[in-house]
């Protein structure tokens, strides 16, 4: 089996992972994912291996991500690991499908952007009195 390859992105977050036959070993950005340091972080990214069972534990996964904070990253991550997960094993698709939408597709939001001649947030406008 050559390598799979998947993509995923949340906000301004870039995640990129890669699956290869092996042991069930995960790193993200190069660490194990074991010694990451946010509980919250690590938790999101190992539920679609909780989900995947043993099908997880026959690959390594590597995931490089990039960008957004450390919430989207989390979220970068876990689409990456599951959409490769499922290429790898076609009935898992409908398993993630079936637990949380999210797995599979991404959320597309992103925060609105700034307008023109206006202060603060995007929608924000300047106070007016008429008398």
């Amino acid at each position: 089996m050559n390598a799979i390859h998947a993509a995923g992105k949340r906000k301004t977050a870039i995640a990129r992972a890669s699956l290869v036959p092996g042991a069930g070993v995960v790193r993200v950005n190069s660490q194990l994912l074991s010694s990451l340091p946010k509980t919250m972080f690590r938790d999101k990214i190992e539920e679609p291996l909780q989900l995947a069972g043993d099908a997880a534990k026959k690959v390594n996964i590597g995931v490089f991500v990039k960008g957004g904070g450390v919430n989207s990253q989390a979220e970068a991550a876990r689409l990456a690991i599951a959409k490769a997960l499922a290429s790898f094993d076609k009935s898992l698709r409908q398993v993630y499908l079936e637990y949380d939408r999210a797995f599979t597709v991404a959320d597309v939001r992103f925060k609105e952007t700034h307008k023109p001649n206006r202060h603060g947030k995007a929608r924000a406008k300047t106070q007016k009195s008429y008398r």
